[in-house]
């Protein structure tokens, strides 16, 4: 008789716990027996293209990358719409929503982030919502199906897009954010301000430096309340102002966990069962928030699933790229530069273009483009490799098509 197959419970049906199912399954297809648990009552789907949804540029099934028949395929249980609610560590089961027991041999936890709120009076009135899944995108439709005035809350990169998504649905939007500049862990000032006149030539105001102090309304939310007094009308409001690691499942079960579930280089918690992977973790006291260092945690989490750990998570550089149509906008790296950095700045006002790469020696540290990032990908690489850029700097500013025939030669 063969033994059984040890068993794999994935608590979280986001993108990071099925992309590290996704690796598991190319590098052992049948060393496990795989339950998924997830909140939501779907497949698997991009959540990165939510904003190209909320503005129409999406349609729902557009989004989806696995969907249920893909599990079955595989002989994955899945259990959606019916989360984990508790982790029995010393018995290693897991327990769900709906009561179903499930033991495990080994954990994986991709809970991702939950949004971050806003404390003040007024946050739980009807028209007051979030930015995170597709049931928050369906909410906002509603609203902006019935409703003409929205406020968004939080000038970043999720915030942008909620707003010109709403804009496009026809609705008038007020972007408000608590710094002076757009973007401003993304940007550097002069591309922000590029960044506002555009937006406000679509119709958005902006209100920059406004602190949000409370949502007032009788049965449903109707102005924003600044903090200098003044107000913003709004029959709906998305707050965008970041995320947090969501932990709270693998706190109660007494897993160590510090702002996030802390992970060692092979993507293993304090509890030698249990791995975790995304949003969710806490690697060498940094967090995550984009999509290309949770792809690198998947795999790196897969091989050690798979008994095949030679790999090892070390974090990099990141890249941030703004999902708007009409405005090519791309940052990475040490964009804001330090003492001992070298600007190199073009500005081209009449195609509203801008570029500033930061130099530290003959080594590019950052980069911010506006108006033209198509070398945006091949400046992230120069950045990683740590490229000596001393032969071509001259031509830097110009992009790959000048630089590339002397870097094949360097």
């Amino acid at each position: 008789m063969s033994r059984p197959r040890p068993r794999l419970v994935v608590v979280g049906n986001g993108m990071a716990g099925i992309r590290t199912v996704e690796e598991l399954l190319q590098l052992a297809p049948q060393l496990y027996d795989i339950t998924v648990f997830g909140a939501e009552p779907h497949g698997n789907y991009n959540r990165i293209l939510l904003s190209m949804l909320l503005s129409g540029e999406k349609r729902p099934e557009e989004l989806v990358l696995n969907a249920p028949a893909w599990y079955a395929a595989h002989g994955i249980e899945l259990h959606a719409g019916d989360p984990v609610v508790a982790v029995d560590r010393s018995r290693r089961v897991v327990r769900s929503r709906r009561g179903v027991l499930r033991p495990y041999d080994r954990l994986l936890v991709a809970t991702g982030s939950r949004p971050a709120t806003l404390p003040v009076p007024g946050s739980g009135l009807p028209g007051v919502v979030c930015f995170r899944n597709i049931h928050d995108v369906e909410r906002m439709l509603e609203s902006a199906g019935r409703y003409r005035r929205a406020a968004v809350i939080g000038g970043g990169l999720l915030g942008i897009e909620a707003a010109n998504g709403l804009a496009r649905r026809g609705m008038q939007v007020t972007l408000i954010h608590r710094s002076h500049v757009l973007l401003n862990q993304q940007l550097d000032g002069d591309a922000a301000n590029l960044l506002a006149r555009n937006l406000e030539g679509r119709g958005l105001a902006l209100r920059l430096g406004a602190e949000t102090s409370a949502f007032e309304g009788a049965r449903r939310v109707e102005r924003v309340r600044l903090a200098d007094g003044s107000h913003v009308d709004a029959d709906l409001v998305v707050i965008a102002i970041g995320v947090q690691p969501d932990t709270a499942l693998m706190r109660a079960s007494g897993l160590y966990c510090e702002r996030g579930i802390v992970v060692d280089d092979t993507l293993q918690t304090y509890d030698p069962h249990v791995y975790a992977v995304g949003e969710c973790v806490q690697h060498r006291q940094l967090t995550f928030g984009l999509v290309a260092p949770v792809w690198e945690q998947a795999r790196v989490c897969a091989s050690h699933l798979a008994r095949l750990g030679h790999r090892r998570y070390r974090t990099r550089q990141s890249d941030a790229r703004l999902k708007v149509t009409g405005i090519d906008l791309y940052s990475a790296g040490d964009f804001l530069g330090r003492c001992g950095t070298e600007d190199l700045v073009l500005r081209d006002p009449r195609r509203g273009i801008y570029k500033r790469l930061v130099l530290s020696g003959n080594r590019l540290a950052g980069v911010v483009l506006y108006g033209d990032a198509r070398d945006g990908g091949w400046y992230f690489d120069l950045i990683n490799r740590g490229t000596d850029v001393g032969p071509w700097r001259d031509r830097l500013l110009f992009g790959q098509a000048y630089c590339q025939p002397m870097a094949a030669q360097a």
